[in-house]
């Protein structure tokens, strides 16, 4: 697998999560909910935008290293 495909994987899966985030916060918006979402939701959002960010960079270098050794 690819950095691409599996950045595409993993975006997949979070958007997957959120919407069924919401679907779940649709029937149950109280304090415990708002707590899972501050503690482990928002985080694991920003974790994932960086790790997506991180996979972007390393695709680039390594077409970058494959250029360089043709």
């Amino acid at each position: 697998m690819g950095v691409y495909e599996g950045q595409g994987q993993l975006a997949r899966a979070m958007k997957d999560l959120l919407a069924r985030w919401a679907e779940a916060k649709s029937n149950w918006d109280d304090a415990n909910s708002a707590q899972i979402e501050k503690s482990l939701l928002e985080p694991l959002e920003l974790d994932v935008r960086n790790a997506m960010a991180a996979m972007t960079q390393m695709a680039q270098m390594l077409q970058q290293a494959e250029r360089d050794c043709e």
